[in-house]
């Protein structure tokens, strides 16, 4: 009997291994095009991103928090890398990379994995929804061979002549059929794939194809840019790259920008992932600390930053797998490629990797998530689209700042809900003035718009029976009306000392309720 037992246990933990060495391929493949495409789209060479891909997944994937997470450079991340890169040059995004891996760091050592939690669910999806956006509009100017503006409004505003330039021209058109090819072999795939091919991921099958053509056809198109050495491309970050990093507030900013917005995607990916699978729960702190010490090798080697990207690793629940081994190795995979066969991946034309962009783009649009979000009222929905648009407008940090002011100013609208109700008393020049909810500054327009109604000579009864909290401002404006009401022949009769019980700890009204009561 306790043969049988060791024998079963010890094929579990093989047939375990199997799964997680099949599902590490799945994900490799997942992981190779979008790597390179994420970093041609935030500016950066390909290799950087390959690196990314490694680090998240070797070295990140041994001591993640969470076993299933993979982790390598994200499309949420383009926008804010592609700005540093444009306005600060290459050379900064190492140190600004290893600043917001230290601030992960600490981050997880304090155990503030819960509070990355907070942000509104709105919020994040207008986040999300609105970087998708920017990635769409911008990567369409690379699907033509072409060069993005450095600003989401300018990109959307010379996308027509971008078309009509090609069309005129000529130029790209060789470009766009590739990746409207792209596009069209990843939407039919999802829909017609299979069920004995579900692994295989739409993305891969598109790169291969398109490759294919692209080299049978010897088209004129700009391919993918990768040294013979990926070692010898690490931008290995100087200590004048950090003090300068250091002494820029701008970048500092920066670099808090891309621990929160990584940390936020990651710890929002770990959730997601959990709802996938029944095994082990993820420690969002030690996962965090992960992150960071991700980020730290990625800074120094000069790499793209990384966060906990949802497809992949769904991709890698899908595939089977039941432990960490399968991102691990995945990292091992994409590191044998393209230290081995740099060739093959330099046939990629860059045009296919940008329209694998714009369908991940639109993904992350999601329009359908807005009838989900409306089931939570429209106030939800307003929330993620003006977040949404908000970036598009200005940049991701304004954006996401608008977003949470606009969910804080509903949530406090909602909290300062009051009903004002202003009604004839039982006897002549008698009324009632109920105040029913929470009184705060947000009402004194309607409350002083009510008290101004009030006819000269009337005695107002003030009903705060169901008067659940009244703030300093409202509270003044009820005092001076009763305090100035002689003048038009009024009066006001109030409980002050029931008022005062719905303070947060008043101790004036007493006083008052001398003179006015």
């Amino acid at each position: 009997m306790a043969t049988a037992t060791g024998t079963a246990s010890a094929k579990q933990p093989a047939k375990g291994r199997m799964q997680d060495v099949l599902a590490s391929v799945v994900v490799f493949l997942v992981a190779l095009p979008l790597c390179m495409g994420v970093a041609i789209a935030s500016g950066a060479p390909p290799a950087a991103g390959l690196i990314s891909g490694i680090v998240g997944g070797i070295l990140v994937g041994s001591i993640a928090g969470a076993p299933l997470l993979v982790s390598g450079p994200a499309a949420g991340m383009v926008v804010l890398v592609y700005e540093v890169i444009q306005q600060h040059g290459l050379a900064a995004l190492g140190a600004v990379v290893l600043l917001s891996g230290v601030i992960q760091i600490l981050a997880g050592l304090a155990r503030t994995g819960i509070w990355f939690r907070m942000v509104s669910p709105a919020v994040v999806n207008g986040m999300l929804a609105g970087i998708g956006l920017l990635i769409v509009v911008s990567q369409l100017h690379v699907v033509f061979d072409a060069k993005p503006y450095a600003h989401g409004l300018d990109n959307v505003a010379g996308l027509p002549a971008r078309f009509l330039s090609v069309f005129a021209t000529g130029v790209g058109v060789q470009a766009a059929i590739l990746g409207l090819a792209t596009i069209a072999i990843m939407m039919f795939w999802e829909k017609l794939r299979p069920k004995s091919m579900r692994l295989v991921p739409g993305a891969l099958l598109a790169v291969i194809l398109v490759t294919l053509a692209a080299q049978l056809g010897d088209m004129q198109v700009n391919r993918v840019q990768l040294p013979d050495n990926l070692l010898a491309s690490i931008q290995w970050l100087t200590p004048t790259s950090l003090l300068s990093v250091v002494s820029t507030p701008s970048l500092i900013v920066s670099a808090f920008a891309f621990a929160f917005i990584a940390s936020a995607e990651t710890l929002l990916a770990a959730a997601a992932v959990d709802r996938m699978h029944d095994g082990v729960r993820s420690n969002f702190d030690r996962e965090l600390f992960a992150q960071g010490i991700g980020n730290t090798i990625c800074g120094v080697l000069g790499a793209l930053p990384m966060t906990g990207v949802i497809v992949r690793s769904a991709a890698n629940v899908q595939a089977g797998a039941v432990s960490r081994l399968s991102a691990i190795l995945h990292g091992a995979w994409l590191l044998g490629l393209a230290l081995l066969l740099p060739w093959l991946l330099r046939m990629m034309p860059v045009s296919c990797l940008a329209a694998i962009l714009v369908y991940t783009g639109l993904k992350m649009v999601k329009p359908a998530q807005m009838k989900e979000l409306a089931e939570y009222g429209k106030g939800t929905v307003a929330v993620f689209v003006i977040t949404a648009l908000s970036i598009v407008a200005t940049d991701l940090l304004t954006g996401v700042a608008i977003g949470v002011a606009v969910s804080v100013l509903r949530l406090a609208l909602r909290a300062a809900r009051l009903h004002v109700n202003l009604r004839p008393g039982d006897k002549p020049g008698t009324a009632s003035l109920r105040l029913v909810g929470s009184a705060t500054f947000l009402n004194i327009p309607w409350i002083a718009k009510v008290l101004a109604r009030v006819e000269p000579g009337t005695t107002l009864t003030l009903d705060t029976s169901r008067l659940r909290h009244i703030d300093h401002a409202s509270l003044v404006l009820l005092q001076d009306w009763a305090r100035t009401a002689p003048a038009r022949g009024c009066s006001m009769v109030v409980d002050w000392a029931a008022v005062e019980a719905c303070t947060e700890g008043g101790s004036g009204q007493r006083e008052l309720a001398v003179t006015t009561a």
